[in-house]
């Protein structure tokens, strides 16, 4: 619920947007050739910077004389009348810029002027700041490379860090609450990411153009079954439709699989990781054995039939038991939801897209580079600020799959392989 300040506020600018929209007056501002030539000494960047400013302080006073007239003139449309003025600010370039403003009251009080609420926008501000900072600059640096304006502040590093907060905190919002009914999704890739003591499952759908979309992110001490089916219970709340069939891409987990069945059950083609398949096996093994067991793996998965890679995965089985029993249980343990793309004969290129959560964990070292100057990691939203706003930064530099051009194929397989079960919306099937 709004406060009253805000609603005047509100009410101010939408007052000043009228008269600038149905009035359009003409604002005309002189500058000594003189002046112009000394604020060039510094540059053309500061030449912009202080005339900018004064068109401020122009933009205002025509504002001021609309609503109280000339300075001792009459005026019949007088609405207010000027009552001295006083040192405000403005924010230029993420940082508060003093500037002086004509105070107005009428017979309700104090009458603000919405020209001077526009420039106090604090939302550019925390914009600028969240930018700045997934680029890497630090609190403690900021003030230093973005300072301007000789006289700027609330470039402070408690300062920045409030309106990194704010901005971060409202990026992560519109991320969890955008809307997914209209996506048209082939695929869902869904792995988790170790922070602090915490557990960072996201989601990330393919689409059938080969986009890549950042779904959610859900915050767990451990990728279990409530915190995945909790995901998936604000996806669905989002407009994701689970009924539809689609390949879901996981690591080694359990907890993962046992959620996607619950609420996509039939229509679900799951894709255990075979990154995390290699990883998980070759890691109970003995140093000498490794890269033999490793590349044995790794020529099984590259075949391009079902049966024979079976064939393969099962001969590689059997010498495991003898080898050790452990890594042989490894081997065995899902074993038949790392092929599903085998089975649904998806072609080669796509299926090295799709055999593995690469394509996320791509996304997560862009996370890890993002939160490398966090030193401390506090409770509360902390965290999920910090990866929400990595995850926001890795879906500007994503790509489409490669292998893209042979989703349709794909489409085609799982619409054969769950029998009158609708295919993802508008899409024709080759």
């Amino acid at each position: 619920m709004k406060k009253q300040y805000q609603i005047d506020q509100q009410r101010a600018v939408q007052k000043f947007r009228r008269f600038a929209t149905e009035k359009n007056p003409g604002i005309q501002m002189i500058l000594p050739l003189a002046e112009i030539v000394s604020l060039l000494q510094e540059g053309v960047g500061n030449l912009l910077r202080e005339a900018g400013l004064a068109l401020m302080q122009t933009v205002m006073e025509e504002e001021v004389r609309e609503l109280a007239g000339e300075r001792h003139q009459q005026h019949e449309a007088r609405r207010a009348h000027r009552w001295g003025s006083e040192k405000g600010y403005c924010v230029v370039d993420g940082q508060k810029v003093p500037i002086r403003r004509t105070r107005l009251r009428n017979s309700a009080g104090e009458q603000r002027l919405g020209s001077y609420e526009l420039f106090q926008r604090s939302g550019p501000m925390q914009l600028g700041v969240w930018d700045k900072m997934m680029r890497g600059l630090s609190t403690r640096n900021y003030g230093a490379v973005v300072q301007e304006f000789h006289n700027a502040y609330g470039i402070e590093k408690s300062a920045v860090s409030e309106n990194f907060i704010e901005a971060s905190r409202e990026k992560v919002k519109e991320l969890m609450e955008r809307p997914l009914g209209e996506l048209r999704l082939c695929a869902v890739v869904i792995d988790g990411t170790p922070f602090k003591d915490r557990q960072m499952i996201v989601a990330l759908g393919i689409g059938c153009d080969g986009r890549k979309t950042v779904l959610g992110l859900r915050e767990g001490a451990t990728e279990n079954v409530a915190v995945v089916s909790s995901l998936f219970g604000e996806l669905i709340e989002r407009g994701l439709d689970f009924t539809v069939p689609r390949l879901y891409i996981l690591d080694g987990g359990k907890a993962l699989a046992a959620a996607v069945r619950k609420h996509a059950g039939e229509a679900a083609f799951i894709q255990r990781c075979q990154v995390h398949k290699k990883r998980n096996v070759v890691d109970h093994l003995p140093e000498e054995y490794k890269a033999d067991v490793k590349r044995k793996l790794q020529n099984a998965y590259s075949m391009t039939g079902y049966a024979e890679a079976k064939r393969a995965l099962d001969q590689l089985h059997r010498e495991l038991m003898d080898l050790n029993p452990s890594a042989a249980r490894s081997l065995e343990e899902g074993l038949e939801e790392t092929l599903t793309v085998h089975k649904l004969r998806v072609p080669e290129q796509l299926r090295r897209t799709l055999c593995c959560t690469n394509v996320i964990e791509s996304a997560f070292s862009i996370v890890e580079t993002v939160c490398r100057n966090v030193k401390r990691w506090r409770d509360g939203d902390h965290i999920q600020r910090w990866v929400g706003s990595g995850l926001l930064v890795a879906e500007r530099q994503f790509r489409k799959v490669i292998g893209h051009r042979q989703i349709s194929l794909l489409l085609s397989a799982m619409a054969n392989a769950v029998s009158k079960k609708p295919i993802a919306k508008g899409v024709a099937v080759a």
